[in-house]
């Protein structure tokens, strides 16, 4: 059936067209046809008909025609025979009725195949189309497809950006191309293909090589293909660069477990819950703390780890801080006691921290056992009571010996002052040419008396007050006068003393007492380490030093100081002769340090030892002044 016979009236009226032109065509030729075969023409016009306007207006054309051919003839010469030609007429135009039906059944079924065969077509470039700009539009991702062979049939753009190689320059290639040599060598891209088309599918991560020569680490996953038949027709590759993403990871476990083993060895607990108070994390030290093993606290109420009432109530004030906002602990420090899991309670102080994990709020306690810190507390009061009493013995017996040191000194030159004049009053004539030097000898004697005053009230003062009275000094004389005293009896040992002293216009800002105790108790020890020695040599200078302060130093030529003491030899009790108290350089160096300065020792080149201190410059010398 023709396709412009859409309207039924259209195809009936044809119908009827082509039995009249029929009709007409075997009238025209009746002069040569006679009355012989009248039916013939019509089955013609039958089979036209039915092929091209259908079923319907076939059966109108086949009455039609029957209705002509039978007035074909002589109506009066009608026979049977006629009639019998007629019925067999019928006959014949109903089988080239279903003969052309048949035939236009099949010529429908093709144009339909042809058309969904059009359709499918269209279908299949669309979504061709679709599939490459999917493909080629995959970023990170590198796909293509191999043969049996192994070579690349298919390469799309994601390949070319990944491994650098355009597709002309692959395709047909073995795909050992984009392996290391390492791994073509163990023959592992024959491996991937026979194992691929064992499991169907696999994935791995392995290293891959780029068209530079530079290795990634891919993710990589090989499909086997196969035909409908179950035969083995190719491969198909997908491959992305996870180097980034496996070190980020790496880097994410590797922060987790160094996370994890800090808070394994911190010494505080840590106990992480939800906002309803479940346990979410519980960490080696509070396990240890507790006595209670992660696994019997994650998931549970963390007031079990609480006494009352606070076990009672803690969920309360969860409650009423996620209503109020109210911040009463959270932030802050307090101690509250816990509850072990053997029913005993500790001290413990408790820091709670909040923050939001994603959509869930948490809360972090940080627990320290304060069990140890108050038992500890405990006996450090027992002991600082007992401290103080021995300290209050202890500061009555240094007090008693620093006066017995210092004033032994003063005590000592009256003494000999005394008895050299009570020798002098033996005499029951004694010559008048000695009472000068008898009343020079009461005047130093007055003098040392006053200077041992003095030294207990300075003394006094400095212990008292913790400071000292500090006045203008001339230095070169405050040396002078310390070293008449600290020198005695030094000549008769054979020991030299040398002054090298800077200009007399030099002046300090000390305690003028104190600082010469410092220097007598310096001169009397350097004379003391010269002994019997072969060089006796005592020298007292003074230098400059760092701005705003002047060095003096004492010299002696003696054998040095042990190694082992000089590390505490301005320390209590620290002393290197056999027999002294070892508080003479302490209290020199409590002196200097009251006066503003430093105290310090030094090995002497050859033998011997410097003491250095330094004093406080009262005024800056005029290097041009007489």
């Amino acid at each position: 059936m023709l396709t412009w016979s859409r309207s039924p009236f259209l195809r009936f009226a044809v119908a009827v067209l082509v039995v009249l032109l029929t009709e007409g065509l075997r009238f025209v030729l009746a002069p040569w046809l006679g009355d012989r075969s009248p039916f013939l023409p019509f089955t013609l016009a039958i089979l036209g008909v039915v092929l091209w306007c259908g079923f319907g207006p076939a059966i109108l054309a086949s009455i039609l025609s029957l209705g002509f051919a039978l007035a074909f003839p002589d109506p009066r010469h009608f026979s049977v025979g006629d009639g019998l030609e007629g019925i067999l007429f019928l006959f014949t135009a109903t089988g080239i009725i279903l003969f052309g039906e048949a035939i236009n059944r099949s010529r429908r079924k093709l144009i339909e195949s042809e058309r969904l065969t059009r359709l499918r077509t269209h279908d299949a470039e669309e979504l061709a189309e679709e599939l490459n700009l999917l493909i080629d539009g995959a970023p990170g991702y590198a796909i293509y497809m191999l043969d049996l062979a192994g070579n690349v049939t298919i390469w799309n753009q994601g390949a070319e950006r990944l491994l650098g190689w355009r597709e002309a320059e692959v395709m047909g290639r073995q795909v050992s191309l984009f392996y290391p040599p390492d791994a073509v060598a163990a023959g592992k891209p024959e491996r991937d293909l026979v194992r691929a088309a064992e499991e169907s599918r696999f994935i791995e991560e392995d290293w891959r090589l780029r068209k530079d020569g530079s290795e990634f680490l891919a993710s990589i996953a090989i499909t086997a293909l196969f035909t409908e038949e179950g035969r083995l027709r190719g491969f198909a590759k997908i491959v992305s660069d996870i180097t980034e993403q496996r070190a980020a990871e790496d880097m994410i476990k590797w922060r987790e477990s160094h996370l994890r083993s800090i808070l394994s060895t911190v010494p505080d607990g840590m106990v992480v819950i939800d906002e309803t108070g479940i346990v979410l994390s519980f960490s080696t030290a509070a396990e240890a703390l507790f006595g209670y093993t992660e696994k019997e606290v994650i998931g549970r109420n963390v007031s079990m780890l609480m006494g009352s009432p606070d076990r009672e109530r803690h969920d309360g004030y969860i409650r009423r801080y996620l209503e109020t906002g109210e911040k009463r602990i959270i932030g802050k420090g307090r101690v509250v006691f816990a509850l072990r899991k053997n029913g005993t309670s500790f001290p413990m102080e408790l820091s709670i921290g909040e923050a939001t994990d994603g959509m869930q709020r948490i809360f972090t306690g940080f627990i320290r056992d304060l069990t140890e810190r108050r038992q500890t507390e405990e006996k450090l009061q027992t002991l600082q009571s007992e401290l103080i009493h021995v300290s209050r013995v202890s500061a009555m017996g240094t007090m008693a010996s620093t006066l017995a040191h210092e004033l032994n000194q003063p005590i000592t030159a009256i003494a000999n002052y005394v008895e050299t004049i009570r020798d002098q009053l033996a005499d029951p004539h004694p010559d008048p040419a000695a009472f000068p030097m008898m009343r020079e000898a009461l005047d130093e004697t007055a003098k040392e008396a006053l200077r041992a005053g003095h030294i207990v009230r300075r003394l006094r003062d400095f212990v008292a007050r913790g400071e000292v009275e500090k006045t203008i000094e001339p230095l070169p004389d405050l040396i002078n006068e310390a070293s008449a005293l600290g020198l005695m009896g030094a000549r008769e040992k054979g020991i030299e003393p040398v002054f090298d002293l800077a200009p007399s216009t030099l002046r300090v800002l000390v305690d003028k007492v104190q600082i010469q105790q410092v220097l007598i108790n310096l001169i009397r020890n350097a004379c003391e380490a010269i002994g019997n020695g072969p060089e006796r040599r005592l020298t007292i200078a003074t230098r400059p030093d760092q701005p705003g302060f002047v060095r003096v130093t004492v010299s002696d030529t003696g054998a040095g100081i042990a190694p082992g003491i000089v590390g505490q030899l301005f320390s209590a009790f620290v002393s290197t002769k056999a027999k002294g108290m070892g508080l003479g350089l302490s209290i020199c160096r409590t002196i200097v340090e009251a006066n503003g300065g430093r105290i310090w020792m030094e090995p002497r080149a050859g033998g011997g030892t410097h003491f250095h201190f330094t004093l406080v410059r009262a005024e800056i010398e005029d290097d041009h002044g007489g």
